[in-house]
């Protein structure tokens, strides 16, 4: 084996935070395509708007959609508020995952936002059983504990 070869190193040279650039990349720093791209878009925004928007008129299904895309982004989560009954047992679940079907059903919730609060409804009957188990195994060693 050569001196060379076994000098050669695999992976990461450096010791993190220690390279030749400790503090690494700018943040908001961008890179030489992007400059380049902004750099030839630079004052010819509102024309290519206007290219896009009469394409689209034309029904070009691309610039359409990219239109649309513009005007009616994708819809984010959104405040739902329906009659769900109280839950405050277990028990109680069924009654309230009846109520979120039912409001699914009737088209006042999406299946997507049904799920998120089944989700919901699990993670807080969860929460109850562990109480519950709690106070249980606590009754249990008071129990034990006064017989001994």
């Amino acid at each position: 084996m050569t001196a060379n070869a076994e000098k050669k190193q695999r992976g990461r040279p450096f010791v993190k935070g220690q390279s030749g650039n400790p503090g690494g990349k700018a943040k908001g720093a961008k890179n030489h395509a992007t400059r380049a791209v902004e750099a030839l878009l630079d004052g010819e925004a509102e024309a290519l708007t206007r290219t896009a928007i009469d394409k689209a008129l034309e029904g070009d299904g691309v610039a359409l959609r990219l239109c649309l895309e513009r005007l009616c982004p994708p819809r984010r989560s959104r405040h739902i508020s329906f009659a769900l009954p109280a839950v405050a047992s277990a028990a109680d679940a069924s009654s309230a995952m009846g109520a979120v079907i039912a409001n699914v059903a009737d088209g006042n919730l999406t299946p997507e936002e049904a799920a998120s609060v089944a989700g919901l409804i699990e993670s807080y009957v969860k929460t109850l059983e562990a109480r519950d188990l709690e106070e249980r195994i606590k009754a249990l060693e008071q129990k034990v504990g006064a017989h001994d």
